[in-house]
């Protein structure tokens, strides 16, 4: 066996990441990956590692968006840090490359703060929400939806759909906004949803993520390491 092989063996066994085998044996971590991926014991290694990362993630989120002034540069550095540590765990995972599809064909990337995704497609919303609880940990709280109506549909029936359809609590929805439709005839029976999550750490994390994903996808590497 290859010194560095054994090396790595021994690290990984140990509970360590691909992320510190590299730092320490400058092992590319597609070999790694090549090396452990179809490995039980390391899958298994592989989960706990991502699990603890998430849990840390979903309490840091909390932790930095409380961050201002002079120390908000180094929370957005530590953010895209992270993300891109995530991404190497977590890039052949399909829900993670499923939901940072739906974000960059429907969700808001301008603003600083919010991560927002609009849609009038319930399977979406929930497959969204499902991508923030399963695989980035956002806390139940943080997760907030609202409902865009028109002046006929009822504000209440329309909070229900949604929140049946997505899993979020009618009391995590704020109150519906109205607008007038350009159709009479040819309306959306339960209005859009539109799902937020308030916060600059996470959204740096996710702008990141998306500024990752193309290059990634279009890399014949990541598919070698398949």
């Amino acid at each position: 066996m290859r010194k560095d092989k054994e090396l790595a063996t021994t690290m990984r066994r140990n509970g360590k990441s691909y992320m510190e085998i590299y730092r320490a044996l400058k092992v590319p971590r597609a070999t790694l990956s090549d090396w452990f991926s179809k490995t039980d014991w390391s899958n298994d290694i592989r989960k706990r590692l991502a699990d603890a990362a998430q849990e840390v993630s979903a309490v840091r989120m909390r932790e930095l968006d409380r961050v201002r002034g002079i120390n908000l540069t180094r929370a957005y550095e530590e953010a895209r840090t992270e993300a891109r540590e995530d991404f190497d765990r977590l890039k052949y995972h399909p829900l993670f490359i499923a939901g940072l599809m739906l974000y960059w064909g429907e969700g808001d990337k301008r603003t600083h703060r919010q991560v927002r995704l609009i849609n009038t497609d319930a399977e979406m919303i929930s497959l969204y929400v499902f991508f923030l609880r399963h695989i980035c940990r956002v806390p139940e709280d943080k997760i907030g939806a609202a409902v865009i109506i028109y002046p006929d549909l009822s504000a209440q029936n329309c909070i229900k759909y949604w929140s049946e359809k997505s899993g979020i609590s009618e009391n995590n929805f704020i109150k519906c906004t109205t607008i007038q439709g350009r159709h009479k005839t040819n309306r959306l029976s339960y209005g859009i949803c539109s799902v937020y999550v308030s916060s600059t750490y996470f959204k740096a994390k996710v702008l990141e993520w998306l500024k990752i994903l193309p290059q990634e996808l279009m890399n014949k590497a990541y598919y070698a390491s398949m």
